[in-house]
């Protein structure tokens, strides 16, 4: 939150809803265990997005379909141990909940039980809109994901743009406006044209976070690793690195490889 204005004892659905209605800003990061999760939260950020990107920049697979909810469960309770205001969400993983509301409401109640996290984030519109009912209908709150869907990326078949046809930004403008008829208490639009975004945006009554979606939206998400600059791989046109922790971690290691083959480390201070 900016400033000017006190951040909140909790970030909750309802904070988010009065930015909106504000006009302020939505920050928020992903975060995949207790250390990290700590220091975000502690920075300011809004909500916490415990994302099945930890596939890629935790477990190291080059899609975020192989997590599991078993693992998801237990990055999600790693950071809600270390964060005491954002609003921590934790995406639903791969065959979680898609084709059986049944199944997915289950999962859903897992990670609310086992993690303590506010609420849960699922993939898609109209193909998914059961299982976002039936998870809402037990009092669980739900983002959505519109626009690229990485769980989808096999049927795309690519990572580039979404909607940019008529006929795909006509249906994600009206997947993003039965999400919000459902029940969601916002929405996550990824890698569209800003301009899209940005009526999507105008036109919900929910918060809109982008990612690669412009500035017309009411809030934007990075993934921790890539904005750190801990991923070096990848360098989309929306990313905007904040610092180098690779070139300072690789130098901090290297430098502790040299004091040891060397006999400095540990000097006479640093042992008993």
């Amino acid at each position: 939150m900016s400033a000017a204005n006190e951040r909140p004892k909790k970030v909750t659905t309802h904070v988010l809803s009065e930015m909106k209605m504000k006009g302020e800003k939505i920050s928020m990061l992903t975060a995949y265990d207790y250390s990290l999760a700590s220091i975000v939260d502690q920075a300011g950020i809004d909500v916490v997005l415990v994302g099945d990107s930890a596939s890629n920049v935790m477990a190291g697979w080059e899609t975020t379909i192989p997590i599991t909810l078993d693992q998801m469960i237990y990055h999600g309770a790693s950071v809600v141990r270390g964060v005491k205001t954002a609003l921590v969400v934790v995406d639903m993983p791969f065959g979680s909940y898609q084709g059986n509301s049944r199944e997915a409401l289950q999962s859903a109640i897992r990670i609310m039980k086992e993690t303590a996290a506010d609420a849960v984030k699922l993939e898609g519109g109209v193909e998914i809109i059961k299982s976002v009912k039936r998870i809402l209908s037990a009092g669980i709150p739900v983002m959505g994901h519109l626009g690229l869907t990485p769980q989808s990326i096999h049927k795309f078949g690519t990572y580039t743009v979404r909607a940019r046809q008529e006929e795909e930004a006509k249906k994600l403008v009206e997947d993003a406006h039965l999400l919000e008829e459902a029940g969601c208490f916002g929405v996550v639009l990824e890698k569209i044209p800003a301009k899209l975004a940005g009526e999507v945006a105008s036109g919900l009554k929910i918060p809109v976070i982008g990612i690669g979606a412009g500035n017309q939206v009411d809030g934007q998400v990075l993934v921790l690793h890539d904005m750190l600059g801990i991923n070096q791989a990848f360098s989309p046109r929306f990313l905007r690195r904040y610092h180098n922790l690779f070139a300072e971690i690789s130098g901090a290691v290297a430098n502790y490889v040299e004091d040891v083959k060397t006999g400095d480390f540990p000097n006479e201070r640093e042992q008993y």
